[in-house]
C-alpha cells in the first residue's frame, strides 16, 4: 500500500485512469477491513455510507443555468444540504479532488443540521477535523476523509456540510445534476453562522462525495448504481424526488431503518465509454466497492450509451453500440459485483420514443436505436445471472402508446420521469428484490 500511496502522489504525467484509481484505492481504505458477501453484515464495521454524490468533470460552462458551476472560487463559503438515508451517533463527510490538476485547500469546515434553505441549528454546529487539523489539503485525484464528528442524526433528516476555501481554488470535481440548492457566499468564513445570504447559488454538488454514519451491527447499503433517471433529472429542486429518495422512504416505514440507500448515478453516464462522467465499467470500484457494507448494487445505465451518438453536435461521437455490446458491460459488472459477494439487481430501460403527438423531445429516439434498448431490455428480463429485476419500462410505458413514456409521468422530454413518474417508480418496487426476506 505504501509503494502504491507513492505512485499516486508522484509527478508521472497524469491520465484520467490513475486519477480514478487512486482514489478508489484512497476509499477503498474505508472498507478495507471488510469482508466479502454475507459477512460484511457480521458488523465488523463501524461506518456505513448514508449518502452519496459521484464525483465527476466539472460540465458547468457547457449547461444552462441553473447549472453554472463556478470555474474558481476564493475565500468563500460553500454550504450543500443533503438528506441521508440512515441515522447513528456519529458522522464523517468525504472531499472528492479525483478530477482536479492541482491541490485543493480545505480550510474551517463545520456539519450541522438543517433548518431549511440556507439556514442550520445553530445548536448542532459542529467543527469538523481532518486527521486532527482544521484544514487540509486534497491532492489532485483524491479523496479526504474527516475524522468522526459527535453529531446524532436521524434517518432522512437534512444535514449541511459548510467548508471555507481560502485560496483561489479551480472548481473540477462536480455533480452537476444535483437537484439540490448550494449556497455559496460572498468573500468570508460564514461556516459557523446559522445563516447567510448567498452571494450566488447553484443545483450542483461542489466536492462533497460522501456523508457516512455509524453503523448498526446488522446494517447494510444499497448502491444505485446509473445515469439521470437515477440521478433525478427534472425532478423538483431541494424536495427528495428522485426514486432512490423515495425507495429510503420505504425501507424506513416498512421494517427495514438500517438498510442504507446510496445513490452513486450521474446524470449522462455510459456503460461502456466516457462522457459526462466516467464509464461504468472504470468507476465501478470506485462508487461501488469503496463503500463499506454493501450487500446490493442496483444497475439502470445504458440509455445513454444507445441514445448519445448522433443525437447532435454537443454530444459525443463514439459510434453507436449493439445491444451486445451493452450486455456485455452488463455482464462484467455482474461478475464483479458476484466476485465481492453482491448481489446484482438488473433495471430495464424505460421507453425514449419521441414522435407521439409532436412533443419535445430529448432527441435520443430513432427506430434502429428503439430496437437495441428493446434487445437489451430482453435480456435483462431473461438472463438468470442477476439476483433480481426491477421493470421499469413497464412501469412508465403508456398503457394506451406502448414504447412511449407515460404521458401523466413525462417530465416533457419523452425521457425523464417527473416527479410523478420518480414517485410510481418506487412505489412499484417489491422491496423482497432489494432486502431478501431471511
Amino acid at each position: 500500500m505504501a509503494s502504491f500511496k507513492r505512485f499516486c502522489t508522484s509527478k508521472l504525467p497524469r491520465r484520467r485512469l490513475l486519477s480514478s484509481t487512486c482514489l478508489a484505492v484512497g476509499m477503498l481504505a474505508l472498507a478495507a477491513a471488510a469482508p466479502t458477501g454475507a459477512a460484511r453484515s457480521a458488523g465488523t464495521e463501524p461506518w456505513i455510507t448514508t449518502w452519496a454524490a459521484t464525483p465527476a468533470p466539472r460540465w458547468g460552462e457547457e449547461l444552462p443555468a441553473p447549472f453554472n458551476v463556478p470555474e474558481t472560487l476564493e475565500g468563500q463559503t460553500v454550504r450543500q444540504i443533503a438528506r441521508i438515508s440512515v441515522g447513528g451517533d456519529q458522522v464523517r463527510i468525504v472531499l472528492s479532488n479525483e478530477f482536479g490538476t492541482r491541490p485543493v485547500t480545505i480550510g474551517n469546515t463545520t456539519v450541522a443540521l438543517s433548518a431549511g434553505g440556507d439556514k442550520v441549528d445553530p445548536e448542532t454546529i459542529k467543527p469538523v477535523t481532518f486527521g486532527g487539523q482544521t484544514s487540509a489539503v486534497i491532492p489532485p485525484g483524491a479523496p479526504l476523509v474527516s475524522d468522526p464528528v459527535d453529531l446524532a442524526v436521524k434517518p432522512l433528516s437534512s444535514v449541511a456540510v459548510s467548508f471555507y476555501l481560502p485560496k483561489k481554488t479551480g472548481v473540477a470535481s462536480v455533480h452537476w445534476d444535483g437537484a439540490q440548492t448550494t449556497y455559496i457566499s460572498a468573500t468570508g468564513d460564514k461556516t459557523k453562522d446559522a445563516g447567510f445570504t448567498p452571494d450566488s447559488t447553484d443545483k450542483s454538488r461542489l466536492f462533497l462525495s460522501r456523508i457516512l454514519t455509524t453503523a448498526k451491527p446488522d446494517s447494510n447499503a444499497i448502491v444505485f448504481f446509473g445515469d439521470s433517471i437515477t440521478d433525478g433529472a427534472c425532478s423538483i429542486a431541494d424536495t427528495n424526488n428522485r426514486w432512490p429518495d423515495h425507495i429510503a422512504e420505504r425501507l424506513q416505514a416498512e421494517g427495514h431503518p438500517d438498510v442504507a440507500v446510496v445513490n452513486e448515478a450521474y446524470s449522462g453516464d455510459r456503460v461502456l465509454t466516457n462522457g459526462m462522467g466516467t464509464n461504468a465499467l472504470s468507476r465501478f470500484d470506485m462508487s461501488v466497492l469503496s463503500h463499506p457494507r454493501v450487500s446490493t448494487v442496483v444497475m439502470m445505465m445504458g440509455i445513454n450509451d444507445i441514445g448519445w451518438p448522433g443525437k447532435d453536435s454537443q454530444t459525443p461521437s463514439d459510434p453507436e453500440p449493439t445491444a451486445e455490446d451493452v450486455i456485455a458491460g452488463y455482464k462484467q459488472i455482474i461478475e464483479r459485483a458476484h466476485d465481492h459477494g453482491l448481489r446484482f439487481v438488473g433495471v430495464t430501460l424505460t421507453p425514449f420514443v419521441d414522435t407521439f403527438k409532436g412533443t419535445p423531445s430529448f432527441g435520443y429516439y430513432t427506430p434502429e436505436k428503439e430496437q437495441i434498448r428493446e434487445a437489451v431490455n430482453d435480456w435483462i428480463r431473461a438472463n438468470k445471472t442477476a439476483d433480481g429485476l426491477i421493470d421499469f419500462d413497464k412501469v412508465l410505458e403508456d398503457p394506451k402508446n406502448p414504447k412511449h413514456i407515460n404521458p401523466a409521468y413525462n417530465c416533457g422530454d419523452n425521457l425523464h420521469p417527473n416527479d410523478a413518474g420518480y414517485q410510481a417508480m418506487a412505489k412499484a418496487v417489491d422491496l423482497s428484490v432489494l432486502v431478501p426476506k431471511e
